[in-house]
């Protein structure tokens, strides 16, 4: 099988290397490993330099054409009109494309591959619509677009193999022609620590709450600067630790000096992977309060630390941390403080918690999954 692989990432150039700035491109790098050939598809920043993820050298990388973002049409259209043309030639070298959406260039390549009688995955890591009206709240035109696009890539689904990050998705793409429900988890098996590890974390000193996540909106950053004011106020043990990036941080920042407990928190920008599983084994508790979420790998991630989790409920949460983790309501800081207290003050609490969090992870290591997209990808079942 030679594969040809598009989502709607931006990649840097090094000398001969290629860099994709978030970590899924490692899942990809899996799943794509043993493949007859893997080409993958993507905006090629024009200023040189490294990211975070390098991409390895049996990988054809297509470039397309650059453009800032789509709020930015002047750029974007005549971009996106380039991409198709480049697309087109990469579709001589491959048999299968894999196009990951829903985005609008996601749609024309689909149409590009169905010309060339190339075989068409779908994939979908995230409920648009919930996520344009969480980013752009008020903005009815952005509302309009997401629900179109997801409306076409549903309609698409039913002629082709679609493959959902979470049952909340799988639900929405239920009458897909093929689906793969997926879990993206970069953890491997020797990354699951043993009980000892839980056993060893200790409670009696300084509580560090881990955040690990991009700082925008539908991330709702800001009520962790209500939730670690709240309890600092209680003990001052209490410290935020937040890994991620984005355009939120400074707004985050000022949040946490207006509640007068900016010393309190500690930014670490963006950690990658490899260095990501040390602060987890190095944090008391992980904060997720998302307003909306396909299946954050984050959680995985944290399970395999067993570090005890408090997630809101939202999109595919329930179902992959049910019984794992704490779950709140979005937005709601005062529950986020009791089910923080309930993890710290329970020593059984956090036990049962991380021991079946352990267990839930080790069917979802990055192994096991990209396994099942590769089986997936050659017909077998789901």
């Amino acid at each position: 099988m030679r594969v040809l692989v598009y989502t709607d990432y931006k990649y840097r150039t090094d000398g001969d290397r290629v860099y994709a700035e978030k970590a899924f491109a490692t899942f990809l790098v899996r799943v794509l490993e043993g493949m007859d050939g893997a080409v993958v598809a993507g905006r090629l920043n024009p200023e040189r330099g490294r990211s975070h993820y390098p991409l390895p050298p049996w990988i054809e990388f297509v470039p397309l054409p650059w453009y800032p973002a789509l709020s930015r049409p002047s750029a974007a259209i005549p971009a996106m009109a380039r991409s198709l043309r480049h697309f087109w030639r990469a579709l001589d070298r491959v048999d299968t494309a894999w196009l990951l959406g829903p985005y609008l260039l996601s749609i024309g390549f689909a149409l590009l591959a169905a010309i060339r009688r190339r075989r068409i995955l779908l994939g979908v890591r995230q409920d648009l619509p919930t996520y344009v009206r969480a980013r752009h709240p008020g903005r009815r035109l952005f509302h309009a677009a997401g629900d179109l696009l997801d409306l076409i890539y549903r309609l698409m689904a039913r002629r082709a193999a679609t493959i959902v990050v979470g049952p909340h998705l799988a639900e929405r793409y239920r009458h897909a022609d093929r689906l793969l429900t997926l879990t993206v988890s970069l953890v491997r098996e020797a990354d699951i620590a043993p009980p000892q590890a839980a056993e060893r974390r200790r409670y009696d000193g300084e509580i560090r709450i881990l955040s690990v996540g991009r700082l925008e909106q539908e991330k709702n950053p800001l009520l962790l600067a209500d939730v670690i004011s709240r309890l600092h106020a209680q003990n001052e043990r209490f410290r935020l630790v937040i890994c991620g990036e984005g355009p939120l941080r400074e707004a985050l920042a000022e949040r946490l000096r207006d509640l007068g407990v900016a010393g309190a928190a500690e930014f670490r920008g963006y950690v990658p992977w490899e260095d990501l599983m040390d602060v987890y084994r190095g944090s008391h508790v992980l904060l997720h309060v998302s307003w909306t979420e396909g299946l954050p790998q984050v959680l995985y991630e944290a399970f395999a630390a067993r570090v005890p989790t408090v997630a809101t409920a939202v999109g595919g949460v329930p179902a992959a941390a049910e019984g794992c983790a704490e779950l709140i309501p979005p937005g709601d800081a005062d529950a986020a403080v009791k089910a923080v207290l309930r993890v710290v003050r329970q020593p059984e609490l956090r036990k049962r918690l991380t021991d079946a969090a352990a267990e839930r992870v080790r069917d979802r290591t990055v192994e096991a999954e990209a396994a099942r997209v590769r089986t997936f990808m050659d017909g077998g079942p789901p």
